[in-house]
């Protein structure tokens, strides 16, 4: 079966690795320089895109920031999985809060603001702080202001109003801050027949807006896995969904509300390639591909390392027990997701052993969230 994936980065790299293995032919769609090219290796080939969604049984997506033609061209074609109003509603904020209503998906409660009426009502209808968002390219913490007092707005505001302005397609979503406890994610796939299938929760630590270190250990009660599930299952049958579906959910008490989802592969599931059964990539190959969903039980407790911003490693780090680098073949940026460590253990106590033994051997400032994790266990 050929596969065609809208994007070309890692995320499209690492479902080519699992597709190999399932006999399904990969080939990226990189939407920027509007190229067909192999994920693994980046060969051009001389296809346009109507070319490769002629090639293609099958067209998927690795990321939400797609061009509505290009979306259009796609979804015409009656082979794309997810579909176009999925893959919109992970990209535009505002279609995502209108998706979780329609779900009845518990969400912090919010205002879509288009000028300075929309502002002047979120600060009178939502309590402070807030948050605000823009609606379309916000990622990795990116287009967020934060507004605690009433003085401030109006300090605030010349910023917002430029911002809109600048960008006649944009709005801002101002959402109520929440107090939450933590921060999880659920990774899960739907097929084209409605089963379901989901990972455990992964406990993620973020700094400066960056997924830094994701933990999946089973340590995370029951209920919250229970209520994630639900949340799932509302927002999956909601857009009849099939492949693999992302959520990341607010703890608040006993309570999970969602911040946001991502209609595809999700950073917070890269653990599920060496802590479960049945990797997050290989899932959605088999959703989209019309295969049996695998097992997605954990094997072992695992925790995702994200390197930012490096491209080599203390050799040492190769030889820890459970270890597995996996680099992304991209040129060294300040900040940029390089590549992810995966490390595994018999046990939680044995995790946080191999943990601690693994920060010691990664510095501070490129890696940060692991090391304060390490001062709050």
């Amino acid at each position: 079966m050929n596969i065609l994936v809208l994007g070309a980065g890692q995320l499209a790299r690492m479902m080519a690795l699992d597709g190999w293995v399932l006999e399904l032919s990969l080939r990226a769609y990189d939407v920027g320089p509007k190229q067909v090219v192999d994920p693994l290796t980046k060969q051009i080939y001389p296809q346009s895109l109507n070319d490769a969604i002629a090639w293609a049984d099958v067209i998927t997506s690795e990321f939400e920031h797609i061009p509505y033609d290009v979306l259009e061209t796609c979804e015409q074609s009656g082979k794309m999985y997810p579909d176009a109003r999925a893959i919109k509603a992970g990209a535009d904020r505002r279609l995502e809060k209108e998706l979780l209503e329609q779900a009845q998906v518990a969400n912090a409660p919010h205002l879509i603001v288009n000028d300075k009426i929309g502002f002047e009502q979120a600060l009178t209808q939502l309590d402070l702080p807030l948050v605000l968002k823009s609606a379309l390219a916000g990622y990795d913490g990116k287009g967020q202001w934060r507004l605690a007092t009433l003085a401030e707005a109006e300090k605030l505001w010349p910023t917002l109003q430029a911002f809109l302005h600048d960008n006649p397609q944009q709005a801002l979503i101002a959402e109520q801050m929440i107090p939450f406890d933590y921060e999880v994610s659920l990774v899960g796939a739907r097929s084209h027949d409605g089963d379901i299938v989901s990972y455990p929760l992964a406990l993620n630590h973020h700094h400066q807006g960056v997924l830094n270190l994701s933990i999946v250990d089973g340590s995370l009660p029951g209920a919250l896995q229970q209520q994630a599930q639900q949340m799932f299952h509302a927002i999956a049958k909601q857009l009849n969904y099939v492949g693999v579906l992302a959520i990341e959910f607010f703890v608040v008490g006993e309570r999970l509300l969602v911040n946001e989802i991502a209609p595809r592969v999700h950073n917070s599931g890269h653990w599920s390639q060496q802590g479960a059964f049945i990797s997050q990539f290989d899932n959605h190959l088999r959703a989209v591909a019309g295969l049996p969903l695998g097992d997605t039980s954990l094997r072992e407790p695992t925790a995702m390392v994200n390197i930012l911003g490096e491209d080599t490693l203390d050799p040492a780090v190769y030889a820890l027990p459970g270890c597995r680098v996996h680099w992304y073949g991209k040129d060294k940026r300040a900040g940029r997701k390089m590549g992810h460590i995966n490390l595994s253990a018999p046990s939680r106590e044995q995790l946080t052993e191999h943990i601690t033994e693994l920060a010691r051997k990664l510095p501070a400032e490129q890696f940060p969230a692991l090391h304060l994790y390490l001062q709050q266990d």
